[in-house]
């Protein structure tokens, strides 16, 4: 019933730019909080970025504040994630999560498949 859908993902340089699309159905953002997750191989899933009901947001880490940046539009049920100035480090798979609080991100009800994003050298 629930379903999330990111898209986006691609092949970018040192430096460039994209921008990640996470369209969910069955819920609506009005009720949910949603957090962009990723993972590189051999490493665990971190949290990165997560958008409250309000349209507070909030980072989990340090490493891509300046750079990343997240929204959403209730209307269109889909949250973003633009990514500037991407580096390797930033290769992973991108998943987004439904919730109910940003505070929980390791207990996400619901979880989309993930898009891919590699940044060479």
């Amino acid at each position: 019933q629930v379903q999330l859908v990111e898209s986006g993902g691609g092949l970018v340089q040192s430096g460039g730019s994209l921008r990640l699309s996470c369209a969910v159905s069955g819920l609506t953002l009005d009720d949910y909080a949603i957090v962009w997750f990723r993972q590189a191989p051999e490493k665990e899933r971190e949290g990165v970025l997560c958008i409250y009901r309000s349209g507070f947001f909030t980072y989990y880490g340090d490493s891509v504040k300046g750079r990343f940046t997240i929204s959403k539009d209730n209307a269109k049920n889909t949250v973003y994630l633009r990514m500037n100035s991407l580096k390797p480090e930033d290769t992973a798979v991108y998943y987004c999560a439904a919730g109910r609080t940003c505070s929980n991100p390791s207990s996400m009800s619901y979880w989309g498949k993930g898009t891919l994003v590699t940044v060479s050298s």
